[in-house]
């Protein structure tokens, strides 16, 4: 049975748009990120389910939805286990939607990846930039439009940006993703992308921007609220700049942030601005589990699992958001509470308690277990009184009798655990070997089981049990039996070095209260260090008798100077012109440049903001 269909598509009566190439879309089926390691290890990220479906059969749905009619999927890391599953998908087959693979051995980054689309001379205009990871409902006939108009008046518009809202928390500065806080400077008539920073340190609030910037531009919106979807509409001059300058690997990181500072080819990119629309892209576990609930909560929609299936298998809306699919064993006394996703074929045992969480097909659950947050994929066997809690479980897996996953932990494929073991929170656990060389790269998630990364006795006891679900664990018990208790099969990851703060931070687990605690404290302390500097200037300006200052000291003071009395003027609403006066004596008195308090007016802005979750707007 064919995915259904969305949304009919929008056609447009413009006599150039009928007369233009098919609206193209480049799909990049690699994250290039270890974030999901060890399950990335042994299949593609887009593979992985998302409430029972691959992540990229979402992305697919949208883009068919939308209007794309030509979709190239680049394939790198398990590239085989893509091109077979998209070779055999109901995709291959639909009408005014095609979908290629483009198969590359030794890309490593989203800018090898679109390199090599453009030797391939396949996109012959606007196109969509999108990965596989990626989730969306929003209708692209409008950013289209506007793409196109700005591409007409001035040919340097070469890209749009799909964002959002999404206040961080004030707290962790992360989003509801798990993604770091994200600050952007818009110019709000245009809609032009003038600046961009991710990963902002917020401990100390404060960021560095060329003071120019507000110079060249008449008004400026500063945001920190602000969710880059990662849906770009790109003109082919975009593919032709990675060509040009191999620097470019990150889309972000680097080409983003390469354009925004060239003032050499003036190229410029926009953003466009959804509000009533979903995109989110799973960027980590935190996000796994976000967008999961989104999905279930019918956010989404029409993307929603009674919508969007496969297979024969029909999947029904019960009361308090309730999935079930066919065939499911399920026991008188057994409980499934709301919002929770039971897949086809699934047996679930006697006072069984299974509530905000996702069930996958043909799994096993015996008595008295609980299953609280988790995501249970397909296949997987739980024995009597077993506990799980914000723990993702993947295919294969099996859980013997009283064992216990703590919050965070997530057991790759065909992990089994001892009976009675307790997963500590935050555990990996794998049948592969951690590997013992680090990926130099931090983008590079480029890893096949053959690859040199990979214990080969590792390899070789996944091989075993993949090649024989029946096959006795006893052979292998000694080689793990104390990591994961009696019968158990595989390996406890242990945590990289610096690695401990991430994990709670992208963890399907909430964060525990005394973490927040503890950055609430670390807050505290800092705004304290800040009131006690002694090296701060008086409020009025004066300086201490005897104070020697130079070139780089009076630069420092001015704008100290400036900031003080740019916040005094918006704490007690001063008139524009009593601001503009001040400012002007003190670049007299200092002997500055207009553009030294353009700069020192710029940072108090980003003061501003950064201390407050919203835009503001100069």
């Amino acid at each position: 049975m064919a995915p259904k269909r969305i949304r009919a598509r929008a056609v447009s009566d413009d006599p150039e748009d009928l007369a233009r190439v098919p609206l193209q879309a480049v799909l990049l089926a690699d994250s290039f990120t270890t974030r999901f390691r060890p399950i990335t290890l042994e299949r593609p990220k887009v593979l992985l389910p998302l409430v029972n479906l691959p992540m990229i059969e979402y992305t697919l749905a949208w883009l068919e939805s939308a209007g794309v009619e030509e979709v190239f999927v680049f394939c790198c890391a398990h590239a085989k286990q893509v091109m077979s599953y998209l070779e055999n998908s109901q995709w291959k087959s639909l009408p005014k939607f095609s979908v290629t693979t483009i198969e590359s051995h030794n890309s490593i980054s989203a800018g090898d990846a679109l390199r090599l689309i453009y030797e391939r001379n396949v996109i012959h205009g606007d196109f969509v930039l999108i990965s596989g990871d990626t989730l969306s409902n929003m209708s692209l006939t409008r950013a289209l439009q506007e793409h196109k108009e700005r591409k007409k008046k001035d040919s340097n518009a070469i890209m749009t940006m799909v964002v959002q809202r999404s206040k961080p928390s004030p707290i962790t500065q992360q989003s509801r993703l798990g993604t770091d806080g994200l600050f952007m400077a818009i110019d709000p008539t245009t809609k032009q992308l003038l600046y961009y920073e991710e990963n902002t340190n917020h401990s100390k609030g404060t960021l560095s921007i060329d003071k120019m910037l507000l110079v060249d531009n008449t008004s400026i919106t500063l945001h920190n609220d602000i969710q880059d979807c990662y849906i770009d509409i790109c003109s082919l001059e975009v593919l032709s700049l990675f060509t040009d300058n191999f620097d470019y690997q990150h889309l972000r990181r680097h080409f983003v942030k390469g354009l925004l500072i060239d003032d050499i080819m003036g190229y410029k990119i926009f953003t466009h601005e959804i509000h009533s629309s979903y995109a989110a892209r799973v960027d980590n576990y935190r996000g796994y589990d976000t967008i999961s609930k989104d999905i279930i909560q019918r956010w989404t929609y029409p993307l929603v699992p009674d919508v969007l299936s496969l297979g024969n298998s029909a999947t029904k809306l019960e009361r308090q958001g309730m999935y079930r699919s066919s065939e499911i064993g399920q026991s008188r006394s057994a409980q499934i509470g709301p919002h929770t996703v039971i897949g086809t074929g699934t047996t679930i045992g006697s006072n069984t308690k299974i509530t905000n969480s996702v069930v996958g097909k043909g799994c096993t659950i015996g008595s008295n277990a609980v299953i609280e947050g988790s995501y249970v994929w397909d296949n997987v066997i739980i024995e009597d009184e077993c506990e799980l809690r914000h723990a993702i479980v993947c295919d294969g897996v099996v859980m013997k009798s009283r064992s216990v996953l703590k919050p965070g932990v997530v057991l790759s494929f065909k992990v089994v655990i001892g009976q009675n073991f307790v997963v500590p929170p935050y555990s990996k656990v794998s049948l592969l070997k951690q590997p013992t060389k680090q990926d130099s790269d931090e983008e590079l998630e480029y890893a096949d089981n053959n690859s040199d990364t990979l214990d080969s006795a590792a390899t070789g006891t996944m091989d075993k049990l993949n090649g024989d679900p029946l096959l006795e664990f006893s052979e292998m018990e000694h080689h793990v039996s104390s990591e994961l208790g009696y019968g158990g099969v595989g390996y406890i990851w242990s945590l990289c070095e610096g690695s401990h703060e991430e994990e709670w931070r992208h963890s399907v687990a909430p964060i525990p209260a005394e973490k927040l605690a503890e950055i609430t404290q670390v807050i505290e302390d800092d705004l304290e260090l800040v009131s006690q500097d002694s090296n701060a200037p008086a409020s009025s300006g004066e300086l201490k008798p005897d104070t020697q200052i130079n070139a780089e000291d009076d630069a420092v003071y001015f704008e100290k100077e400036v900031e003080a009395t740019f916040l005094r003027a918006v704490n007690e609403n001063v008139e524009v012109d009593h601001v503009i006066l001040e400012v002007n004596s003190l670049r007299l008195s200092y002997n500055m440049q207009a553009a030294d308090c353009a700069g020192a007016i710029f940072h108090s802005m980003m003061k501003l903001a950064l201390d407050a979750p919203h835009s503001m707007q100069n």
